[in-house]
């Protein structure tokens, strides 16, 4: 018997002063038996740094063909693909050719050692933007998470502040 997804209640308030992005999202998220809070996490705040009300979680991990979340056009291009974690360089080469824009987000223990493989033979295109959440924040809310999640995320400045109830943290998005 197959093992099934573990839903998650998102209540979001957003603030986002660097895009003038003021809103609430009710959301529903899947997190797939072999996916890590951390990773769930990570959905979350790439979700917050690009909010549109035409943003999605889609299968994800279960799926080779979809991202984590994706930004759909009325026409069904895809305009926004956003991986998060560490993907093979084939992966991203195949997000480039299929989305107007492709955003990774990288976080975890071996994220350094992932980009030293993995660096030379992603692609270079300006569709792609490369992102790196620090670990140690990551783990921190990870650690606080529960089935009814309720988060105020202010972001400005390109850093977030993530207000879990219990606690807040100050994430700085870096690169490699």
């Amino acid at each position: 018997m197959a093992l099934k997804p573990t839903i998650y209640k998102l209540n979001l308030n957003l603030a986002d002063s660097d895009k003038h992005h003021y809103q609430s999202y009710q959301l529903t998220l899947a997190q797939h038996p072999s996916e890590t809070a951390e990773r769930m996490v990570v959905r979350i705040l790439a979700f917050a740094l690009n909010a549109d009300e035409r943003l999605a979680f889609t299968k994800g991990i279960s799926t080779a063909e979809e991202p984590d979340l994706w930004l759909k056009e009325d026409h069904g291009a895809i305009a926004l693909w956003i991986e998060v974690g560490q993907p093979k360089a084939d992966r991203l080469r195949k997000a480039v050719n299929q989305a107007a824009e492709v955003k990774l987000y990288a976080f975890g223990k071996t994220a350094d050692t992932w980009w030293g493989i993995e660096s030379k033979d992603i692609p270079q295109s300006e569709k792609l933007t490369i992102a790196r959440f620090p670990w140690a924040d990551i783990e921190q809310l990870a650690k606080n998470l529960d089935r009814n999640i309720r988060w105020s995320i202010s972001i400005a400045g390109g850093e977030l502040y993530v207000d879990t109830g219990s606690a807040v943290a100050h994430i700085i998005v870096g690169a490699f």
